[in-house]
């Protein structure tokens, strides 16, 4: 049918995900820290096609222990494709356990976002 497979949705979170936290995130932390995806809820509202251009917009919501929930919204230009709800673990990268953030990391990562535990 021409439009792109679920795979490409996860990848298009998955990358906006990741490039939030390597921009806001203090670069030791983004070296001592992977993050592992837990769960995605995904509402499309449009079908994507192979060549189209989208952007995808993630708001924090929330960091809980280990783990951070966003919400990401897919579009092409103004057109909403689809909407994201996941959530994901924190990973100390040397011992690949779950990880609390360091509570001034967790502010910088949260910026306006005040739902932190």
């Amino acid at each position: 049918m021409g439009h792109v497979n679920n795979a490409n949705y996860l990848n298009w979170v998955q990358d906006a995900v990741i490039a939030h936290w390597e921009k806001i995130a203090p670069p030791q932390a983004v070296a001592a820290h992977l993050w592992v995806a837990l769960k995605h809820e995904i509402t499309y509202r449009k079908p994507a096609f192979l060549d189209d251009e989208v952007i995808a917009t993630v708001i924090l919501e929330k960091v809980h222990g280990a783990r951070a929930f966003y919400d990401t919204v897919i579009t092409r230009g103004e057109e909403v494709l689809a909407e994201v709800k996941s959530s994901w673990c924190c990973i100390d990268a040397e011992t690949l356990r779950p990880a609390r953030l360091a509570e001034d990391i967790k502010r910088a990562f949260l910026g306006n976002c005040a739902a932190a535990d």
